[in-house]
């Protein structure tokens, strides 16, 4: 103690008179309450984990090449030759017959994708020493960016307009739900494609015209997703004194809809309750959402112009002659699952890969699924038992033996070197009720496609760094291409796959 003050010289020797007692011996040496309180040092390990997914197999497996230039990519194809089979038969002294050719021309326009962040100068200091926030902003918008570059190569929509959705059938039943007798209930529902299901749930409603606010002030508007709602459907569930009424609704399928919103209540206050993967659902109980369906406006905002189309979109375009399933509805709030054929197969993909072979002389190589129908799947090709002459591998090494079973890959009857495995991946963003085929490789020798997808970029992902204009470091991350499809008929979907 340097220089001390009488009175504090006084104050010391009078608690050095004043014996401590146990309570204050307690007070000073006991554990702190806390990891942040008292005298104690805080175990914090340097640096930030990154504890999130970055799953995106599309996007790791399509090549990429930065040759784009223009507005939009173009390319040419011949599609089939000698298309009237005219017979190669000629008689005596004469020329054969003149064949007719079949070509198509593609385009697909480029579009710039983004995503941006910022430091401010007290994170960057308050950091140090800890982590390089700065480069942790780069490095994350990064992969937010791949991630979000996935569910547009999967399902992005800039050309295929749903429409309005059709307006769905009801009927009233007097068992199974909770719903008051003598009541009117409005039913609307809304499709939804990929981009309207991922952002879509019931407490936080789905997305009509989204408008967004840019980093620079600027703002976009686009499509959020979400189909025309249908006309609202009125009925008054029986005047039967009953406290237990349900509904059944039923809307016709929407082609490029993964998933459908469903509002219900009072006529004009119609609010969400419910989103399904199939075409059907069963109401028992009021809507728990807020959303109402005249918060949807009047227009179709399926479509996001500021995205290329996705491989969902490709398959159902006019003219892509891709394949297309559509399990039937079936029982309302049921639907129709797969149907497994009794030797190890199942009846709908098989279908499909039969089209396949008939039309193109093509397989597959990936059956991309949700993890809904891996596991249905699975079960439907073990339902063969005996008949599918299933044989199991058993490693009894050590007494070890894993529980469960997977099915990983499906063999296609239909290929010309015979019988061929196709893989089954699950993929993170394609909703339970859509099965998608993929086809890496055609089996044409002349075809001049390495590749049947590829983006083809203006520009492959790059950062900017951009001038300081106030107290913090702001980050952009971009790239600028398009999803070229050298042949959609080579994919294909089901959909409208219910559970089980």
């Amino acid at each position: 103690m340097s220089n001390p003050t009488k009175a504090s010289l006084d104050a010391f020797k009078k608690s050095q008179r004043r014996p401590l007692t146990q309570d204050a011996l307690n007070k000073a040496y006991s554990q702190s309450a806390s990891a942040t309180s008292g005298l104690t040092y805080y175990d914090l390990q340097t640096g930030a984990l990154q504890l999130f997914p970055v799953t995106t197999p599309l996007r790791n497996r399509i090549p990429r090449v930065g040759t784009g230039r223009g507005v939009q990519a173009n390319w040419k194809a011949v599609t089939g030759i000698n298309i009237n089979s005219l017979g190669v038969g000629v008689s005596e002294g004469n020329r054969g017959g003149v064949i007719a050719t079949a070509t198509q021309d593609y385009m697909a326009a480029f579009r710039g994708l983004g995503l941006e962040d910022y430091v401010t100068f007290e994170a960057d200091l308050a950091a140090s020493g800890f982590d390089d926030v700065k480069a942790l902003a780069a490095n994350n918008l990064l992969r937010a960016l791949m991630i979000g570059e996935e569910k547009v190569i999967l399902g992005g929509n800039t050309s295929y307009a749903l429409g309005t959705t059709p307006n769905p059938s009801v009927a009233d039943s007097s068992t199974g739900g909770s719903l008051p007798a003598n009541t009117v209930v409005s039913v609307r529902v809304a499709a939804l494609t990929l981009e309207g299901y991922l952002g879509a749930s019931v407490l936080g409603g789905v997305r009509g015209q989204v408008s967004r606010s840019n980093a620079d002030g600027s703002s976009d508007s686009y499509g959020g997703g979400t189909a025309k709602a249908s006309t609202a459907v009125a009925i008054t569930t029986a005047n039967d004194g009953s406290a237990t009424h349900k509904l059944t609704a039923t809307v016709a399928p929407v082609l490029g809809a993964v998933g459908y919103a469903w509002f219900w209540g009072a006529a004009g206050s119609e609010v969400l309750g419910a989103i399904t993967t199939i075409n059907s659902l069963v109401i028992t109980a009021t809507a728990t959402g807020s959303q109402t369906a005249a918060s949807l406006g009047a227009n179709d905002n399926s479509t996001n112009g500021l995205v290329f189309d996705g491989l969902l979109t490709q398959v159902i375009k006019p003219g892509s002659n891709g394949y297309v399933y559509t399990m039937p509805t079936g029982t309302a709030g049921q639907g129709t699952p797969l149907t497994a054929d009794g030797v190890g197969g199942i009846v709908e993909i098989d279908a499909a890969l039969k089209a396949f072979w008939d039309n193109y002389r093509l397989s597959p190589t990936i059956i991309w699924v949700s993890s809904q129908e891996q596991i249905n799947i699975t079960k439907k090709v073990m339902q063969a038992g005996a008949n599918g002459a299933l044989r199991f591998n058993v490693n009894a090494d050590q007494g070890n033996l894993a529980g469960g079973q997977l099915v990983t890959s499906y063999l296609n009857k239909f290929s010309m070197d015979g019988a061929q495995s196709i893989k089954i991946l699950p993929h993170p963003n394609l909703p339970a009720g859509t099965i998608l085929f993929d086809t890496e490789v055609l089996p044409y020798p002349l075809s001049g496609v390495s590749s049947v997808l590829q983006m083809k970029c203006r520009r492959d992902y790059y950062q900017i760094e951009w001038p300081v204009k106030a107290r913090r470091y702001e980050y952009g991350v971009y790239c600028d291409g398009v999803l070229q499809n050298y042949f959609p008929p080579a994919f294909g979907i089901i959909t409208n796959i219910a559970n089980g």
